[in-house]
């Protein structure tokens, strides 16, 4: 085993790099390096051996980041040996990427209360505001919508479908209700097509699946239900909703048609804070009651239970990996494997934020990378095989941190209590994992 670091002054260490990004791969040969070498140190020996193995030296200085056994070098190289267990005696396998690029600033949207809820879908972002509106945004920053319905504040916001002239899209609210609202793109106009009326509290959090044909809702009543999601006349509905509808349109005009839950979810003993759809058939949801519980929705019974130690504010859920990330009041994120045996034990945890982490979602298109907001104002991007400390950390956030949002790959955005929608553009570190190369986005993104 290594000795301790500062007894490997002068030793060296066996190294092979090898690499995924091929226009950066270097010759396996294996390499002594010095055993208390830093990324700093080793990023500059692989852009040596680039400029001698490459005759037509097209390639410029290169940052690089470094990963063993699949955790990316933080110490020393001897130091990080030591902590992981790795053996000194044989030559140790080193991967290198392209180190991913900061993201910058690229606008802030003043609304005229708290941001609570975002969500973007191609080139419109929606936004959830305590001035009970919902607006929609271009992504450069230009309002093109409100739309306003809520009596009490919108806590929750989904597109449920885009593409062409016709959107869908849903909205939550502590005035206990959702809204279905159709947007019209050519017009930009918006209208409510139905009110979705069930819950006895606040409604936190809305997912909707896959298909875009259902939506689940959870919400302070200890409650999750299960909604229809495709328009229509209203006809379906009871006698007597049918009768509130008439009597509704006499009185408001074009009042939106009632709707009424497919389902209702009873399990959790507190508010329900968040949900998401893991499956075609499966929801899985967070509660104040310390659980997060998986749902089969055509039972309508739990088939698990994942039991934390404190409240959870919000999960994400990642199609890439199969993983939950879970945001909670004792200040960590952890990630959890619901589909392993040992679904209920915690994966690994991420431990940076001071405050509660209000809100999480995993990148779309890296199964390795999510973003997380705190009320202690901070911003962070995380890759998982760095689990002890933030790839970055964004600035110029000045109030709690209530919503985040990575539905675009290349914008990671944050709302909060400073009333501001924060847009970070991921764009150069898109663009310098094309020019690498990669075979798979994936791979191109890196760390």
């Amino acid at each position: 085993m290594a000795s301790h670091s500062e007894d490997n002054v002068g030793a060296y260490q066996q190294t092979r790099f090898f690499t995924k990004q091929e226009r950066y791969r270097v010759s396996d040969t294996p390499f002594s390096v010095p055993a208390n070498v830093g990324v700093p140190e080793l990023s500059s020996l692989i852009n040596k051996l680039l400029n001698e193995d490459k005759a037509e030296a097209d390639i410029q200085n290169v940052d690089f980041d470094f990963l063993i056994d699949g955790e990316f070098l933080r110490l020393p190289l001897a130091s990080h040996l030591e902590a992981s267990g790795i053996s000194t005696e044989t030559v140790v396998e080193v991967e290198y990427v392209v180190k991913q690029a900061a993201p910058e600033p690229v606008g802030s949207i003043l609304h005229d209360d708290w941001v609570s809820a975002i969500h973007g879908w191609n080139d419109r972002i929606l936004t959830g505001c305590y001035d009970n509106g919902v607006r929609l945004w271009g992504k450069n920053g230009e309002n093109v919508a409100t739309l306003q319905y809520h009596t009490d504040p919108v806590k929750c916001v989904k597109w449920i479908t885009t593409g062409g002239s016709e959107s869908l899209l849903v909205s939550g609210s502590h005035d206990q209700t959702l809204i279905i609202w159709e947007w019209k793109e050519d017009e930009k106009q918006a209208r409510p097509l139905h009110t979705c009326r069930g819950h006895a509290k606040s409604v936190d959090s809305v997912a909707v699946d896959q298909s875009g044909t259902r939506i689940c809702s959870g919400s302070f009543d200890k409650m999750l239900k299960l909604w229809s999601a495709v328009p229509s006349s209203g006809e379906e509905e009871p006698p007597e909703i049918q009768e509130q509808q008439m009597k509704r349109a006499r009185r408001d005009g074009s009042a939106p048609i009632i709707r009424t839950p497919i389902a209702t979810l009873d399990g959790h003993k507190e508010a329900v804070s968040s949900v998401v759809w893991t499956g075609s058939h499966e929801v899985c949801s967070a509660s104040w009651d310390h659980t997060i519980q998986l749902w089969d929705v055509q039972q309508g019974t739990t088939t698990a239970t994942l039991t934390g130690t404190k409240a959870f504010l919000s999960i994400s859920y990642s199609a890439l990996s199969g993983l939950l990330a879970s945001g909670s009041v004792d200040r960590h994120i952890r990630l959890w494997d619901p589909r392993s045996k040992e679904g209920s034990v915690v994966k690994s945890s991420l431990s940076h934020h001071h405050g509660w982490v209000s809100s999480v979602q995993w990148s779309p298109s890296n199964s390795n990378q999510l973003l997380s907001g705190s009320y202690d104002k901070a911003l962070k991007l995380w890759d998982i095989r760095s689990p002890k400390a933030p790839l970055f950390n964004m600035t110029g956030l000045d109030e709690k941190i209530l919503a985040v949002d990575w539905s675009i790959p290349e914008l990671l955005l944050c709302g909060g209590a400073d009333n501001c929608l924060h847009m970070f553009s991921t764009m150069e570190a898109l663009s310098a994992a094309k020019s690498a190369g990669s075979s798979s986005e994936e791979e191109a993104l890196g760390p």
